[in-house]
């Protein structure tokens, strides 16, 4: 992960027309759509991954399209690696069915999806820049959703996306930063724009690929996402002369004078702090995740959704709503925090990261409820959506409160490597979220989603508690 201070006044571009009319660089413009359309392909296959397994690839009696009656053959055998990789699983698991099987292998590539852009920030800090590895990254995910449309080559479609992912992700977002100067405050801004594009695309993949996957066949969701992932790569280099240049040999220069020193006691101390909320970290973002597994599952299986002029809206639509509320709710959350702190009320970093895992185990009364009232049946799309609505306030409380106390309060020399224990701790989140999922077709419907309130409330009561020793740990600032 590239370290926040390699971002520097040397790396910037020159003024243009277009920035003084605008505001920003054209670069920021390039790197919104380059962005928009990565995102638009990870979270059009995200919201395929779990339903294409349980009802398609890993069954012999499969949905010719995603939530079709229409049933076809199949043969689960054909997918190269499936019994080596589940023999394996089940060696540690035991006797996995198709669901837990499916929701477990959605953990690990989620997991992994974070593990890798701490070697992809590496090869580029050290060897190929920014600029080269962002290509490479692409290139790596477009192959892996064409791979896609192969079941045989399930597997290694995963693979290319993990590894594009590690190249593309934590190099892209170093980019929006080189193009402003150390210290100028449209950077902040600037981000908040980049932010926009990630969950424009996001919004915009389940529509586009889970309405292909449900009218066309399950390959057309996902050759959908490798197109979106061409369109991206096509921009990112039509942009390539508005972006800030890579200096490779200076940022190796930069980590030797930086790593050298020791800590002080006052920065192992704010180490120590944030290694403690990088693992509550992980069980928040365990309980998060179920939204694109076992909630996914539910809105397909368990929920009525309305057909309009003949058209049923697809079970792949609900993975929109997520982005679509912290697209409206994030301006609304600012400007509350803001009213807050004009009256000296604003609470802490550690204190809205409490206050989101709380809210985000609250969440899930509103599926313990809708259990009860659904059973074994369907019902209304309101108990998904409303337990989404309340969900994603508690990711935005969250989420980005936690990325920007890494790079305010960890010491300098070590910030690329505090930013990747805090992915590091996603990555294990993201794990444990398939562990948790795979109990979801053997607990009660109410159970289970309990177990997921007491897990989200419990990590946000022991973030409170620890609060006053934190905020002492890490510095009154926060």
């Amino acid at each position: 992960m590239s370290a926040d201070s390699s971002v520097t006044a040397a790396r910037t571009v020159p003024l243009t027309r277009f920035e003084e009319k605008v505001g920003h660089p054209p670069g920021l413009f390039f790197l919104f759509f380059t962005e928009m359309w990565e995102r638009f392909s990870y979270y059009g296959m995200r919201g395929l991954l779990v339903l294409y397994m349980v009802n398609y690839l890993f069954v012999e009696t499969r949905q010719a399209r995603q939530g079709s009656e229409e049933m076809i053959p199949g043969d689960p055998g054909q997918v190269i690696g499936l019994e080596t990789i589940r023999s394996v699983l089940e060696s540690i698991f035991g006797h996995l069915e198709i669901q837990p099987l499916a929701s477990q292998l959605y953990g690990l590539y989620t997991g992994l999806v974070y593990l890798t852009p701490v070697l992809g920030g590496y090869i580029a800090d050290r060897y190929l820049g920014q600029r080269k590895t962002v290509f490479v990254g692409g290139i790596l995910m477009a192959i892996g959703h064409f791979l896609m449309a192969s079941e045989a080559m399930f597997f290694f479609a995963l693979l290319f996306l993990i590894f594009g992912n590690g190249f593309f992700k934590p190099n892209i977002s170093t980019q929006v930063g080189g193009l402003y100067p150390e210290g100028d405050h449209r950077r902040d801004r600037a981000f908040s724009i980049f932010y926009v594009g990630i969950n424009l695309g996001a919004f915009l993949s389940n529509l586009v690929c889970g309405t292909l996957a449900a009218v066309y066949g399950w390959h057309w969701g996902f050759g959908a996402a490798g197109v979106g992932m061409m369109a991206g790569l096509v921009i990112y280099t039509l942009g390539q002369r508005h972006l800030a240049a890579d200096n490779v040999m200076q940022k190796k220069a930069e980590h030797r004078d930086v790593t050298e020193d020791k800590l002080t006691p006052e920065e192992w101390r704010r180490v120590i702090a944030l290694c403690a909320l990088c693992g509550l970290n992980i069980v928040f973002w365990a309980v998060y995740e179920q939204q694109g597994n076992t909630m996914q599952l539910w809105a397909d299986e368990q929920t009525i959704w309305p057909t309009i002029f003949g058209f049923t809206i697809p079970s792949t639509w609900f993975q929109s709503f997520n982005p679509f509320v912290i697209m409206l709710g994030t301006p609304l959350l600012l400007a509350f925090w803001k009213w807050q702190e004009r009256r000296g009320k604003e609470p802490s970093s550690v204190a809205k990261m409490a206050i989101g895992s709380i809210i985000l185990g609250l969440s899930f009364l509103i599926m313990v409820w809708g259990a009860h009232v659904v059973g074994d049946g369907k019902g209304s799309m309101f108990w998904p959506l409303a337990c989404t609505l309340m969900l994603t306030v508690g990711e935005l409380y969250l989420s980005p409160v936690g990325l920007s106390l890494v790079t305010k309060v960890a010491p300098i020399r070590i910030v690329s490597l505090m930013m990747g224990v805090w992915f590091l701790s996603s990555f294990l989140g993201n794990y444990l979220s398939g562990l948790i999922g795979s109990l979801y077709g053997v607990l009660p419907r109410d159970g289970f989603f309990m177990l997921l309130t007491v897990l989200g409330v419990g990590t946000g009561l022991a973030m409170w508690a620890f609060n006053k020793p934190l905020k002492k740990a890490l510095g009154h600032e926060v």
